[in-house]
């Protein structure tokens, strides 16, 4: 199965590292993955700040950069989310509604692929210690994913999953809403950070890094033992056969 791989701007400028475990993870399962170097962004963050025409601009290059017969696969349920839902607003009813519909139709995020498409949860990951996973906004509003990652991490050797409480509850990044709503941000990241050490946890995962960030920066701010890691990660973690 051949499957176009997605990077998210954030994730190719700051956190690499997950992208080529997506990557590892992918060829695992037996896929044929290909990276076309020429992709930037979807355009989220303009369209969220009410910028639409850039927004429109930036979606069509989107269009443009990904083929509409294969899979697209992403670590991001954000930027998932913006293709699915966002584009129906920039792209309905115009030249490339047709192309846009099967895009919408072929896009995935990482956890949602392996679960319901290729039919894999155990990848031989082992990660030591305790976790709380956290529903993304995106993730269980936009990509109705839910039990797909919790099925995954389950399958991790010697990690130990535990529902925290108000685990639907959104971290407080949402994008712009972190700079200029800064400090019910902040309170929302520590609520957040509050719940999953009340379970003792070790780690925090999601499957957006944008709300593993803003975590991260409230948790290494405030110097607390707790780390955060995308489900990528987790997968591709331990392994001694790769």
């Amino acid at each position: 199965m051949k499957i176009e791989l997605f990077v998210p701007c954030f994730v190719d400028q700051l956190y690499p590292e997950t992208a080529f475990n997506t990557i590892k993870i992918l060829e695992k399962a037996g896929c044929e993955v290909s990276y076309n170097a020429k992709q930037t962004c979807c355009g989220q963050p303009a369209y969220n700040a009410g910028y639409w025409e850039q927004a429109k601009e930036i979606g069509n290059k989107f269009l443009n950069d990904f083929s509409e017969t294969n899979y697209i696969v992403a670590p991001s349920a954000s930027c998932v989310g913006m293709v699915k839902n966002g584009f129906n607003d920039l792209f309905t009813n115009t030249m490339v509604h047709n192309k846009c519909r099967s895009m919408q139709s072929n896009i995935f995020e990482l956890s949602d692929f392996l679960i319901n498409v290729l039919k894999r949860d155990y990848f031989g990951a082992e990660l030591e210690g305790r976790a709380v996973y956290h529903d993304s906004c995106s993730g269980l509003r936009e990509c109705k994913i839910k039990a797909e990652p919790r099925q995954l991490l389950a399958k991790v050797h010697g990690l130990e999953m535990l529902e925290m409480k108000d685990t639907d509850m959104c971290c407080g990044f949402g994008g712009t809403f972190a700079v200029k709503f800064d400090a019910i941000s902040s309170a929302m990241a520590e609520q957040k950070v509050n719940n999953a050490l009340e379970m003792e946890a070790d780690y925090i995962i999601s499957t957006d890094l944008s709300c593993l960030m803003h975590l991260d920066g409230y948790i290494q701010k405030n110097n607390i033992p707790l780390k955060t890691m995308h489900i990528a990660d987790v997968l591709a973690n331990g392994w001694l056969d790769y």
